[in-house]
């Protein structure tokens, strides 16, 4: 498959050439989740705690993950068990002392082995898995359980410790469970412990009083309805999605004809619209995550005021915040929520130093190796830190009266979302050259629109002699042009993207009015 790889190392059920334009999500990928929501169910009614015991459900969870690695990544998921079995062995070999920061060191740097070996030895573009998160939040607090007392932690770093070190299957199942090894979501080992032992609904039917509610106490919440609101919306994401994303690409805004031809507000509305139809994509690959894990049952979050059951405890997104988001804080805390809680666990509430450069750095590393990785997280340090200031600054005057609220609601919601599109278009192209290309689109247009201005100065021929000089034309050497031209500038265009040469000899004529007109005719 083209640009994809994305589970060519293994077993396949159809091979397709794309989905839609973007190759990233395959048939193979729906097909594996699918069927680990229907296993889901059958685990939660047939594996229920009340059933059998933790030691059984964490073996099935852990065997069906490793299915799934295998059948969708073949012999590149042993990276799953090699990673696991080396931080396992660090933490138990090491000293507590040091613990964090060789599993640290050894996680990230196979992880970055891996993207590379991944992306510039098999394929560039190539889809992987994530099997890192948990890895390198499991470790963190087993360190901070054992080391740290009760009294110096924060409440939610006390929710969170581990106080005793897990055991080789609680390891594996937590990190490789069928529920999250394709597309997480990221959770606390705590809250995966009680959920295999059955536990994590008891803790949420106790009121802030300290007293159990009997209202909540007589079965599990089922999360049955919830499960099909997400499928529901999962269903509406991917039809948008396939429909409007054939229309607006995101790489159009780095072909140079489009850059040519259209003016600045334009690309901006258009840039705007394109990340809008691409944002679907990972609402549909999250939210059937999210519905998998809550039909195993894991996700539970207490009630609501009416006595609903809550199933958002590990949802990954909030789809309504993010499209109202009026600023870049805002949009960042409502996406990829679970991995932004890890960077912030993991990262933020622990670098002494420069925090914000830090997080966003760690997220690149973490994400691969691609080029479009680093420009859309280096982007993204000097985007959050203009938008405190701007914060800081400015609202304060908005805030007299209701008119001036909206007034810098508005303009807060249209910039927030020309900054994020701004800042992500790396990170969909991925390469250095088509990341350059778009951040400097701008100057390569003032550039050829001088070039064209330059030939328009040039004193005028008869049309006769404009005929004879253009058949006469030559192509530059080395821009791939075997044969003999019939049309100089249809030649030109068709070859292109072959050389740079044949791009710089075109696009100048791209602007010319001539440029419809067929060289053969005159």
């Amino acid at each position: 498959m083209d640009n994809v790889g994305d589970f060519e190392k293994g077993q396949m059920i159809v091979e397709v050439r794309q989905l839609s334009p973007s190759t990233s999500g395959t048939v193979n990928f729906v097909a594996c989740q699918l069927f680990a929501l229907l296993t889901a169910c059958w685990f939660r009614l047939y594996l229920h705690p009340s059933k059998t015991s933790p030691f059984i459900r964490h073996v099935v969870a852990t065997l069906l993950g490793f299915y799934l690695a295998l059948f969708c990544f073949g012999w590149y998921a042993l990276h799953f068990l090699v990673q696991s079995g080396l931080t396992y062995g660090i933490m138990i070999f090491t000293g507590v002392e040091h613990m964090h920061r060789y599993c640290f060191v050894v996680a990230l740097g196979y992880l970055t082995l891996c993207q590379i070996t991944r992306v510039y030895v098999f394929d560039y573009g190539m889809y992987s898995a994530d099997f890192t998160g948990k890895v390198r939040q499991v470790w963190m607090f087993v360190f901070t359980g054992l080391t740290k007392k009760e009294e110096h932690l924060k409440p939610t770093q006390r929710y969170l410790a581990v106080r005793k070190m897990p055991s080789l299957l609680e390891y594996l199942s937590y990190n490789c469970n069928f529920l999250g090894i394709l597309a997480g979501p990221t959770c606390s080992y705590n809250d995966y412990t009680t959920f295999i032992e059955g536990t994590g609904y008891q803790h949420r039917h106790v009121e802030s009083n300290g007293k159990e509610n009997g209202k909540f106490k007589q079965s599990d919440p089922s999360p049955k309805q919830a499960v099909l609101v997400k499928l529901s919306t999962c269903a509406l994401c991917l039809l948008i999605y396939l429909f409007f994303y054939r229309i607006c690409p995101v790489e159009r805004v780095i072909e140079d004809p489009y850059i040519t031809s259209q003016p600045f507000y334009l690309r901006i509305l258009y840039l705007y619209l394109s990340m809008l139809s691409l944002r679907p994509k990972y609402y549909f690959v999250w939210t059937l995550a999210d519905a998998i894990n809550n039909a195993a049952g894991l996700g539970f979050n207490g009630y609501n005021k009416d006595g609903t059951p809550r199933w958002d405890l590990i949802s990954n997104l909030r789809i309504l915040e993010i499209e109202s988001a009026t600023s870049f804080k805002t949009f960042l805390d409502n996406w990829n929520i679970q991995t932004a809680l890890w960077l912030k666990r993991v990262c933020y509430e622990r670098c002494p130093y420069h925090p914000t450069a830090a997080t966003f750095l760690l997220s690149a590393i973490w994400h691969g190796v691609y080029p479009g990785y680093y420009f859309t997280f280096i982007t993204g340090i000097a985007m959050t830190l203009a938008a405190r200031a701007v914060r800081h600054n400015v609202r304060q005057h908005f805030l007299g009266s209701s008119t001036l609220k909206l007034i810098y609601d508005v303009i807060t919601w249209a910039s927030t979302q020309i900054a994020i599109c701004y800042t992500v278009v790396p990170f969909v192209v991925l390469s250095v050259g088509a990341s350059l290309k778009f951040y400097c689109a701008e100057h390569h247009l003032k550039s050829c629109r001088e070039k064209n201005r330059s030939s328009q100065r040039r004193p005028a021929t008869s049309p006769a002699q404009t005929a004879t000089a253009t058949t006469k034309r030559k192509l530059p050497e080395g821009t791939g042009c075997t044969r003999p031209s019939t049309s100089y500038n249809t030649e030109l265009w068709r070859n292109w993207h072959r050389d740079p040469r044949a791009r710089e000899a075109f696009f100048p004529l791209f602007l010319s009015p001539n440029l419809n007109k067929d060289d053969t005719k005159t």
